[in-house]
């Protein structure tokens, strides 16, 4: 089964793990926009580094995770939930030409002005579901650096992450070392955190985006008691609608909206995440602000 994630956890010790591996889903994102392989990889890896760490996500929400670039990438974004549903999206700086094979660091962080962020955005309004968002500058040379940095910096939570990712498939490795009941480890298998790292590191590129996710923990933990617990379907899909982006056209006022349709005829906007187009001409515009009148209303029959 492709496009899945599957968590598990080292038996007797406190290491968890997560998998996952993004094949139609990814190629759906891939084929929605038009990237040079090094910003498609990019995006790649941050979409099944989100994945990874929205599947321990104990509220009904989204995780968004951003790398805000001074570089040719001034934007990545993958949103995700914790069911495996995601988007993605880039935006470029046309000024500013990508180098030949640039890494992380040339894309986003030319001038270290780079920064990452993590948002926590729950879909039910109470006291105890806030949003949250952390802010943190950009370390690394790659997003498994970056994220590891952030775990480490935010989270407090030692973590390892191994992705990869290129024009039909991404994948990525995740392992925690968490603590044992009352907040510090005891005594047990005091070595599986190295241990099961140090068979992580020898995990390549190429196994992880050509072997299945068994054939990979198979590969890398055949002698050790891995106890699977967890297995769920990732897929992409966006939420954006006609009905929302009615509802951004109405803030920005009937003077821009007027001034946009003398100017073009008509008000055309393209979702930034699956690049479906959405055109309002004059008549839709005129009942964006009329009460009563859904956006989506055919006003030809009206």
């Amino acid at each position: 089964m492709n496009d899945r994630l599957q968590r598990f956890m080292l038996r007797g010790a406190p290491v968890r793990g997560e998998i996952v591996s993004l094949d139609a889903s990814w190629l759906e994102i891939a084929n929605r926009h038009d990237l040079a392989p090094p910003v498609r990889d990019c995006l790649g890896e941050l979409s099944a580094a989100a994945l990874l760490l929205a599947a321990s996500l104990k509220f009904d929400g989204a995780l968004v995770l951003q790398i805000h670039g001074d570089g040719p990438v001034s934007l990545l974004v993958v949103e995700c939930d914790a069911s495996g549903t995601y988007r993605a999206t880039v935006k470029l700086r046309d000024e500013q030409p990508l180098l030949n094979d640039p890494g992380l660091h040339a894309l986003v962080n030319q001038h270290g002005q780079g920064r990452f962020v993590v948002t926590l955005d729950p879909r039910t309004n109470s006291p105890n579901r806030q949003p949250y968002q952390g802010i943190v500058p950009f370390e690394g040379n790659t997003v498994a650096q970056v994220l590891e940095r952030y775990m480490q910096r935010s989270e407090q939570v030692p973590t390892r992450l191994w992705l990869a990712a290129d024009g039909r498939r991404c994948a990525g490795l995740l392992l925690q070392r968490l603590p044992d009941e009352g907040g510090t480890a005891t005594a047990g298998d005091t070595d599986a955190w190295a241990r099961m790292q140090m068979l992580a590191d020898t995990l390549t590129r190429e196994e992880l985006l050509n072997l299945p996710s068994e054939g990979v923990l198979k590969r890398l933990f055949w002698q050790e008691p891995l106890h699977d617990f967890d297995r769920r379907a990732c897929r992409f899909a966006c939420s954006c609608s006609r009905d929302k982006v009615a509802s951004m056209l109405r803030m920005l006022g009937t003077p821009e909206i007027e001034s946009i349709l003398a100017e073009k005829g008509s008000v055309d906007v393209r979702c930034e995440f699956c690049n479906e187009p959405y055109r309002f001409d004059a008549v839709d515009c005129a009942t964006l602000f009329r009460e009563g009148v859904s956006p989506t209303a055919d006003h030809r029959n009206q």
